[in-house]
């Protein structure tokens, strides 16, 4: 199991000799996360509450207090992943009024096994569409949330690797909307494969990205399989991709958040990943 520590010691906060250290993980199967954490010895987590391809809303998670309990406790820290089909920007009413409605639904569930945060993909609207309004109903997600108190946890939102119209690919775009959204004060995930295949360039990318948003909540540390602006979205394992994995280190040193690996290769392959970061990152 992650070594145990508490929610001061692993902030780096008062008591501690200096900041801690990185804290990685990986996206698992949501059935047992914890054995999943002890698989990997990861100290981070994601997963999915429902079907990540479906529109039905998440049931109680049957182990949510074990999860919260050690979430609570600082021993790991927990990340959810909303569906994939979720896209509050479409202009489409029969898509972002379901979508809005599954977010809220997966943030409250979130909340409940203690989770720091709701990884949601940016969304894209249509060829025919102004993306103004795609940005506009980001704005009213979270504008509508703020008016019952805000959402129980932090709404990361992440970049996404393809599509000439998405919300969240290129960062002119992502600019854009975060001038609708930022007075909300959202987070941000970064997504180093999602990057890469999108167009974007590793070097300098967390200043960049820092410069619109002001922050990174999370680093989703992916190599790519395929080439630069490509716009395919399959990751990599670290070595096996078109991603100098000295690159994806030096991301995730410059960014100084938690760490979740989306490789492929199940428990094997992952703790190969991340025994690579831990290995290669400064002390």
């Amino acid at each position: 199991m992650p070594t145990e520590q508490s929610p001061v010691a692993a902030s780096g906060g008062a008591g501690t000799a200096g900041p801690a250290p990185l804290r990685i993980g990986a996206h698992v199967d949501s059935t047992d996360p914890l054995a999943e954490a002890a698989a990997r010895s990861a100290e981070v987590l994601q997963f999915f509450l429902a079907d990540p391809q479906g529109w039905k809303k998440p049931k109680p998670h049957p182990e949510a207090a074990g999860l919260r309990a050690a979430a609570d406790s600082g021993a790991v820290d927990l990340f959810v992943h909303a569906p994939y089909v979720l896209n509050v920007a479409s202009t489409n009413n029969r898509i972002r009024i379901p979508s809005r409605s599954l977010l809220t639904a997966h943030a409250q569930a979130a909340a409940e096994i203690g989770a720091r945060g709701l990884i949601v993909h940016g969304g894209h609207v249509t060829k025919s569409d102004d993306p103004d309004i795609g940005f506009d109903n980001w704005r009213k997600v979270f504008a509508q949330a703020a008016d019952s108190g805000g959402f129980p946890v932090r709404i990361l939102i992440e970049n996404t690797a393809g599509g000439d119209h998405a919300i969240a690919r290129r960062f002119d775009r992502l600019a854009r909307l975060w001038d609708a959204i930022g007075e909300y004060d959202p987070g941000f995930c970064l997504d180093t494969c999602h990057a890469h295949a999108g167009g974007e360039d590793l070097l300098g990318i967390v200043d960049r990205v820092k410069a619109i948003t002001g922050r990174i909540d999370l680093i989703h540390a992916n190599d790519s399989r395929d080439g630069f602006g490509s716009g395919a979205d399959r990751h990599a394992n670290f070595g096996s991709g078109q991603i100098d994995p000295e690159l994806i280190v030096a991301v995730i040193a410059a960014a100084g958040a938690p760490v979740v690996c989306e490789t492929p290769g199940g428990a094997d392959g992952q703790a190969a990943d991340i025994a690579y970061l831990r290995d290669h990152l400064p002390a």
